[in-house]
């Protein structure tokens, strides 16, 4: 069993006990995320955002000099900390390099019932399925002043370490829906009043001349199709323009992340001008 006081400084923290580091390494099982409700993140930059938005349940660190401001942020809001060896937080993530900590965090699920109100910019990714894109397009959507973020039924489970890792902290910035049919999302949406766009090679729109027309100053939903098919017919038709992003240059296409970048911050900064 651990002893002491669990928000000592760095270097003074109790040590895990082994049966606590087995059971926060279930959590590296999708299986026990989902029965759960907890998942880790790992790295100073996603521990301090996740303490930051009061998501942390524990915390666990290789006590060294340069989380010491993570374990004063646990002690001032009351969350557990406990030491152990680099090789036992190795066992905690799926990183080469692990920096050093791991939050045992947890995920409140979402619905559609939580997207603001007020809500004027929307992604919804459709069967996206590679993590990286997944936690890339969160971080996109943050940094680019979206009010929420969904991911459609079918859709790479939003706790996989990799999405964690790839959104630096923006999951916990704005709600990430998950598990709803597109359709029934894009139905929402409309009916809120946005209007919905789908990014799409092919489109008859193009995103630049829909920024010069002011079309993008409008509340707007952009839906990404998956990374291999992209939107099938019958999902871009729910869509009420299909847009292009123009390539001017010898470039065959763009990835899904990217295309999602480039859309969210035009759309982003029609809306505040």
């Amino acid at each position: 069993m651990a002893t002491g006081t669990p928000n000592e400084p760095a270097g003074a923290l109790p040590p895990a006990s082994g049966g606590r580091l087995r059971s926060v390494r279930r959590l590296t099982q999708r299986k026990h995320r989902v029965e759960s409700g907890e998942f880790l993140a790992e790295g100073p930059q996603a521990v301090r955002e996740a303490i930051e938005y009061a998501r942390v349940r524990e915390l666990y660190v290789v006590p060294s000099p340069r989380v010491r401001d993570l374990v004063d942020a646990a002690a001032r809001a009351a969350i557990p900390a406990y030491s152990v060896a680099e090789p036992e937080l190795n066992r905690l993530t799926d990183t080469i390099n692990p920096q050093g900590v791991v939050a045992v965090c947890s995920w409140p699920p979402a619905t559609l019932a939580d997207l603001p109100a007020d809500a004027r910019l929307v992604v919804v990714c459709a069967q996206i399925r590679d993590p990286g894109n997944a936690g890339t397009v969160i971080r996109c959507a943050d940094a680019f002043g979206a009010d929420a973020v969904i991911l459609s039924a079918d859709s790479v489970e939003v706790t996989n370490p990799k999405v964690v890792r790839a959104s630096v902290g923006s999951i916990f910035h704005l709600p990430v829906i998950t598990g709803v049919p597109l359709a029934a999302a894009i139905t929402e949406l409309k009916r809120r009043g946005l209007q919905v766009l789908a990014a799409e090679g092919g489109g008859a729109d193009q995103l630049d001349r829909l920024a010069d027309a002011g079309e993008l100053a409008r509340p707007t939903a952009w839906v990404m199709g998956n990374e291999a098919w992209g939107l099938p017919p019958e999902h871009a038709a729910l869509a009420d323009r299909r847009v292009a992003v123009p390539i001017w240059g010898a470039a065959e296409s763009l990835n899904l992340a990217t295309a999602a970048a480039v859309c969210l911050y035009a759309t982003g900064s029609a809306q505040r001008r």
